[in-house]
């Protein structure tokens, strides 16, 4: 576990994605239990962001580190396992600076989704996926996430989070623009 005496420097705001939870009622978890469990791990100032596992805190423990412990102590303390996803501040602020879809992102936010990724897909997968696209979405990949715009709609789509994770070959979580841009204000 870490302890704020463990904690080199300064600590910087973190923000940590989790993986498919509370969504249309499986996989339940409430957000303050995340919360205790964040302060019981020495994390400071933990804060959340709707029912969808979005949470915010400050640490200057490397992402990869947090986000093994995350997982770790999220299936010991609440009987859930799961994929966590942390970025830094900085990092987060490069993912909004570095989105391809600026007008769509304006115009229509509910259509963009950033995925995050567990490590960056190779080259190659990154290429299946595209050609496995069928109809008018764009996807973007930039290292460890990517850029998706739905111009008619994620809901019948058939770039599924499914084909998205078997094709390019690592876990993915993803968040909507408006998503994006609130937690970047955290």
């Amino acid at each position: 576990m870490l302890g704020a005496g463990d904690l080199p420097g300064p600590m910087t705001t973190r923000l940590a994605l989790i993986r498919g939870i509370n969504v249309g009622g499986h996989r339940p978890v409430l957000m303050a239990d995340l919360r205790g469990l964040l302060a019981r791990l020495g994390l400071a100032e933990p804060r959340s962001l709707l029912q969808s596992g979005n949470l915010a805190f400050r640490s200057e423990a490397p992402p990869a580190d947090l986000e093994r412990l995350l997982e770790s102590q999220t299936e010991k303390c609440l009987g859930l396992r799961t994929d966590y996803f942390v970025r830094t501040g900085a990092q987060w602020t490069a993912i909004i600076a570095g989105n391809p879809f600026a007008e769509a992102a304006a115009s229509d936010p509910g259509r963009l989704v950033v995925l995050f990724f567990k490590q960056a897909p190779a080259p190659a997968n990154v290429a299946a996926l595209q050609a496995a696209i069928v109809g008018r979405e764009t996807f973007e990949s930039a290292g460890r996430q990517a850029y998706v715009l739905y111009p008619d709609g994620i809901g019948r789509s058939r770039l599924t989070p499914a084909l998205i994770e078997t094709k390019l070959g690592v876990r993915a979580t993803g968040r909507n623009w408006n998503t994006v841009q609130k937690l970047g204000a955290l």
